[in-house]
C-alpha cells in the first residue's frame, strides 16, 4: 500500500467526520467520499506475514467482546498462537464507527477491528483497511473454506478486505399452542403463502380492552426487509451492487404487504411497544407469556430459548419465500485489519487463529460440555467456515424432542440457503436509505412506493458517486 493512498484515505475519512456524517451507524456522504485506496496493493507497507514467525509487540483489539464461552474460547486459542512476546491490548464492546474512522484519520488506529460485514465495503472503499492478499498466502488461511455469502461481504472489487466468522440466518418461531387453539400449523406461518399468513395473523392476534394483547404475527421490520423482498423474488441492490431496486414494484409490494401484517393489529406502534414490553432474553419472553403467535428471528434465539424456558410450547421451521424453498439473510462480524496498523502480522495470525477449523471444533466442544453441565442442549454453531460448520453439525446430538430438533435442523436448512448483498463503496449510505424509508412508513409519514421512490433516488445517487471515485482511481 502507497503512502499516498494511506494519506488519501485518511484525508477523506477526516473530511467525512469534519461534516458529521459518520456517526455510529450511520451513512456517510458520497460527496465526502474520496481518495481512498484501490484493491491492488496486498497489505501494509514493510509488513510480512508468515506462519511461522514469532511474534512480538502490542496487538490493540477494537469492537470485540467476550461476551459467552464460545468467544471466551476462541479467544484464548488466538492468544496462545500469537505467542508470549504479544501483549494484548482489548477494550470491549461493539465498533464505534465513529472512533474507529478518528483513529484512523488520526494516524493511530487500533491494529484490528472486528466489524459488521456490511460495513467492509465502506472501509475498503475509504482506505480505512488494508487488503488481506499477502496476510492470508503468509499465514495459509484457508480461504476456501469460508461459506461464499460470507465471503461475498467482504470481498471488495474483487479484494478479500477481511476475514468473516459467524453467520447469522433467520428462521421462524412459533408458539404451538396459540396455534393450536386457532387450528393452525407452524406451515401457516412460515412466509411460503401470504394469503394464508395475513389468515393466521388475524387469527392469533388478540386484544383485551381495545388494546393489543396477543401479537399474531411479528414481520420484524425494519431490519428483515431484505428478507421480505427476496420472498418476492427480488432484491434490493443488483448482484454487482451498483444500481439500486428499492422501487422495484416487487420490493414495493413486498414493503406493503409487511407493513400490513402490523396495520392488521392496530399498527406498528402498537405491535411495538407490546414486543418491547416482553423480557426478550428472559423467562418473561413473548412465547413465554403467550403474548406472540409467530415471527422471524435470527438463530442465536434457539439457544436463548432453550436456556431460559426450554418447555414453552413452540413450534419451528425455516422461513420460506413464496416457491416454499427456505430463505435466509445472512449476517455476520469480520475481522478487518486497518490501512496503518502498527502490528499487522500479530493481526493477521490472529485473525486466522480465530476463525480456523480447529478453533472452532475446540469452541462447539467446549459449549458440549458445559450444556451437560447444565442440562442444557447444544443447538449447533453457524460459523462462517463451511468447513467448521459441517464439522460442528455431526457433532450435535439428537435431543430428544422433535421440536428443538426441528429447529435445529431449521437452522442449518436456513443457513444452506442464505443470501447477502456483496459489498460496495456505499454499504452504509444505502443501508441508511431503505432503513429510513421502511421506518418513515412504519411511523405513518410517508407511503411505501413514496418512501422507496425518495430511497432509490438517494441510494443510487450515493452509488453513482462512490463508484464514480473508486474506478477513477482505479
Amino acid at each position: 500500500m502507497s503512502t499516498r493512498t494511506t494519506r488519501a484515505g485518511a484525508v477523506a475519512i477526516a473530511a467525512c467526520l469534519t461534516l458529521a456524517a459518520c456517526a455510529e451507524g450511520a451513512s456517510q456522504d458520497p460527496d465526502d467520499v474520496g481518495g481512498g485506496q484501490n484493491g491492488n496493493g496486498n497489505g501494509a507497507e514493510g509488513s510480512a506475514f508468515d506462519a511461522g514467525a514469532e511474534l512480538s509487540g502490542e496487538l490493540q483489539i477494537m469492537g470485540f467482546g467476550l461476551g459467552d464461552d464460545v468467544a471466551t474460547s476462541r479467544f484464548d486459542i488466538a492468544k496462545e498462537a500469537l505467542g508470549q512476546d504479544v501483549t494484548i491490548n482489548h477494550v470491549e464492546g461493539a465498533l464505534d464507527i465513529q472512533q474507529f474512522l478518528t483513529s484512523v484519520a488520526s494516524g493511530n488506529p487500533p491494529d484490528i477491528v472486528y466489524a459488521a460485514r456490511e460495513e467492509i465495503g465502506s472501509f475498503a472503499s475509504r482506505g480505512a483497511i488494508m487488503p488481506l492478499t499477502e496476510c492470508i498466502e503468509g499465514e495459509g488461511i484457508a480461504i476456501d473454506d469460508f461459506k461464499d455469502n460470507a465471503m461475498n461481504q467482504v470481498t471488495f472489487d474483487g479484494t478479500v478486505y477481511a476475514i468473516p466468522e459467524f453467520n447469522t440466518v433467520q428462521i421462524t418461531y412459533a408458539n404451538s399452542e396459540l396455534l393450536d387453539q386457532a387450528g393452525l400449523t407452524v406451515e401457516d406461518v412460515n412466509g411460503s403463502d401470504w394469503e394464508a399468513l395475513s389468515s393466521a395473523n388475524e387469527a392469533l392476534t388478540q386484544t383485551e380492552g381495545g388494546d393489543l394483547s396477543v401479537i399474531g404475527y411479528d414481520s420484524k421490520l425494519p431490519e428483515f426487509f431484505p428478507l421480505w423482498a427476496r420472498s418476492n423474488g427480488v432484491d434490493l441492490i443488483s448482484e454487482d451492487s451498483r444500481t439500486s431496486q428499492l422501487n422495484d414494484p416487487a420490493v414495493v409490494e413486498a414493503l406493503e404487504y409487511a407493513v400490513g401484517i402490523y396495520e392488521a393489529q392496530g399498527g406498528f406502534g402498537a405491535v411495538k411497544a407490546l414486543r418491547d414490553s416482553a423480557d426478550f432474553f428472559g423467562e418473561g419472553n413473548q412465547f413465554a407469556s403467550d403474548t406472540l403467535g409467530a415471527m422471524p428471528m435470527e438463530q442465536w434465539y434457539l439457544n436463548v430459548l432453550n436456556d431460559v424456558t426450554p418447555d414453552v410450547p413452540l413450534a419451528f421451521d425455516a422461513y420460506r419465500g413464496k416457491d416454499g424453498e427456505p430463505i435466509a439473510y445472512a449476517g455476520g462480524s469480520a475481522w478487518a485489519i486497518p490501512a496503518d496498523s502498527d502490528n499487522p502480522e500479530a493481526a493477521c495470525r490472529f485473525a486466522r487463529s480465530m476463525t480456523e477449523v480447529d478453533t472452532w471444533i475446540a469452541a462447539a466442544e467446549n459449549r458440549i460440555q458445559l450444556r451437560e453441565e447444565d442440562g442444557g442442549i447444544f443447538t449447533g454453531l453457524l460459523t462462517g467456515n463451511e468447513v467448521a460448520d459441517q464439522e460442528i453439525y455431526e457433532m450435535v446430538e439428537p435431543t430428544g424432542s422433535e421440536v428443538w430438533d426441528a429447529g435445529i435442523e431449521a437452522m442449518y436448512n436456513a443457513n444452506d440457503y442464505a443470501f447477502n448483498y456483496n459489498a460496495s463503496p456505499a454499504d452504509a449510505q444505502f443501508k441508511s436509505a431503505w432503513e429510513d424509508a421502511v421506518n418513515s412508513v412504519l411511523s405513518g409519514q410517508q407511503s411505501p412506493q413514496d418512501a422507496l421512490d425518495k430511497a432509490h433516488e438517494e441510494a443510487q445517487a450515493a452509488l453513482d458517486e462512490a463508484w464514480a471515485v473508486w474506478d477513477e482511481e482505479g
